[in-house]
């Protein structure tokens, strides 16, 4: 098989598209980068499921502990970060393997980020103006009852982003989140586009599973450890799936029974909402995944895709 050059591997969370990635990047000798909005930080480990330090011995990862828990990491740097790191592979001769679910960062990498209206000098100037006089804090709040989405990705410090999300809505009376889910630019040639999908019933055994072991491996010591630092986790970490629940558990307002259940049910929304934005993607080669598949049956489908499509 000629290997292709550039390779995107996705789907919705716990679906194996990490074990894919890894098994099919020791076949190729490539490297792999990571699309995922919460594998960035560092020591937030467990709740995001990052690949094993034994794994990362085997293959070379990136993208993965680039920024502080407390700071915030935007769309723009992800592709920044993801342009060097893939320029950086194939400058070497290896493969690209890029993995993971984060769908914002993907439609991004292949379609571009989204424009969206042009600014508009008198709404800036104005929502500016109200920031020196309300504070930002209260601008973000705003921008959080229109678009919660976009409330809880943008750090409350984010002046620059909360503003352009402002200046959307009141320029398309829409949500920056629900416009950035249809703009429609032609999807990159550069990517070869793998998914994996599997029945609805199996993947939320697999979610429910990954939520228990994340439990067992020391989950809520993890958060603990975190919060324990002197700067606080920004609102990016602060509101990621496992983390968010720890946190409430933590200051007493849920049981650990009530947080384990809250975080399945929340991991089983986010692989929902994925499922929404993959079915806007053209050319993706679809895998469906028996419950029963081996990690080997997989990579040897994979394969058989990649060779069927010279």
């Amino acid at each position: 098989m000629k290997p292709k050059s550039k390779i995107l591997i996705l789907g919705v969370t716990a679906v194996g598209k990490g074990t894919l990635a890894f098994e099919l990047a020791k076949r190729l000798d490539a490297e792999i980068i990571s699309v995922d909005s919460m594998k960035v930080y560092r020591r937030m480990d467990i709740g995001t499921a990052k690949p094993s330090a034994e794994r990362r011995k085997q293959v070379p990862y990136h993208l993965l502990d680039v920024v502080e828990p407390s700071e915030s990491f935007s769309v723009d740097r992800f592709l920044e970060l993801t342009s060097q790191a893939a320029q950086k592979i194939q400058s070497a001769g290896k493969t690209v393997i890029a993995c993971g679910g984060t769908a914002m960062y993907i439609k991004a990498m292949l379609y571009g980020l989204f424009e969206g209206p042009a600014c508009d000098p008198a709404i800036r100037k104005r929502l500016k103006a109200e920031i020196q006089t309300l504070g930002l804090v209260e601008l973000h709040k705003r921008l959080a009852a229109v678009d919660p989405q976009a409330g809880g990705r943008i750090h409350p410090n984010d002046e620059k982003r909360i503003v352009r999300a402002m200046e959307v809505y009141e320029l398309t009376g829409k949500p920056i989140s629900d416009l950035q889910r249809q703009w429609s630019a032609p999807m990159s040639d550069n990517w070869f586009v793998i998914g994996l999908r599997r029945l609805k019933e199996t993947e939320s055994k697999r979610i429910n599973l990954r939520v228990r072991r994340m439990v067992e491996q020391g989950l809520l010591e993890e958060v603990k450890s975190l919060l324990a630092e002197p700067a606080p986790l920004s609102q990016q970490a602060r509101v990621a799936i496992g983390y968010a629940e720890m946190i409430e558990h933590l200051e007493g307002k849920l049981s650990l029974d009530d947080v384990v259940e809250k975080i399945k049910i929340n991991t089983r929304k986010l692989a929902k909402a994925q499922r929404t934005w993959f079915k806007t993607f053209g050319n993706v080669n679809w895998l469906d995944i028996a419950a029963e598949a081996t990690d080997e049956a997989i990579l040897g489908e994979t394969i058989s895709l990649l060779s069927n499509a010279e």
